[in-house]
């Protein structure tokens, strides 16, 4: 959580930090950290965030499961259902909630006439998809500013040539993306890099894991 334009921005370490935190701390600690529910009952102005990269991944979607089902990537229960929330409140903090967080009301957070309108087209309905999907949604299609800046599938005649990935040795490069492509998930491969200021490499892996990470970069 960090305090930003008058309001809190919830983002979703636990998600990828939760075993931790319960290991240290245990889980009567880990139920209200923090306490989403309650913040919103008592009127505090919340936005959803990722503090991506550096703590977390950007992907909006694993901040989305995490609020609605209480639970890590992993799969491990941090939160009760108290302090968990609907998939509209999660997905209101997200629109409305970050438009009061950032200060920019008017601007965009709501589907009216005079505010931004950018579009993403999802791989799944969000409100009925299982709730163990909803961290493997992706867009298919988005538009922004009335431009398409990427496609896939179906779109992907629509999409504008990639970006070239910065930097270069990034995984991204290889996997396509945010998630392995079927084929790359099938080998188990290993990447290391050596950075001024960091030493140890990390290994990607095809048991299930994300992320071993040896530095603090938080690279992804």
């Amino acid at each position: 959580m960090c305090a930003l334009g008058g309001g809190i921005a919830i983002q979703h370490r636990m998600a990828f930090q939760g075993e931790y935190f319960i290991g240290r701390y245990g889980i009567k600690a880990v139920e209200h950290a923090p306490p989403v529910k309650k913040m919103l009952e008592m009127g505090v102005p919340i936005g959803g965030g990722t503090d991506a990269t550096r703590v977390a991944s950007y992907n909006p979607w694993v901040s989305l499961y995490w609020l609605v089902a209480g639970k890590t990537v992993g799969g491990t229960t941090l939160y009760p259902e108290t302090n968990r929330l609907s998939r509209m409140e999660a997905l209101r903090l997200w629109t409305f909630g970050q438009q009061l967080v950032l200060g920019e009301e008017g601007k965009k957070g709501m589907i009216v006439p005079g505010k931004l309108a950018d579009i993403a087209v999802l791989s799944d309905d969000y409100f009925s998809v299982a709730e163990e999907q909803i961290k493997r949604i992706e867009s298919v299609l988005t538009i922004v500013d009335g431009k398409v800046v990427y496609g896939t599938g179906d779109f992907s005649k629509l999409a504008p040539p990639p970006l070239p990935v910065s930097p270069d040795w990034s995984p991204a490069k290889t996997y396509g993306g945010y998630h392995r492509s079927a084929s790359a998930a099938s080998n188990t491969s290993s990447y290391s890099h050596t950075h001024e200021g960091h030493g140890s490499p990390f290994v990607l892996t095809s048991s299930g894991e994300l992320w071993r990470l040896g530095c603090d970069c938080f690279v992804f």
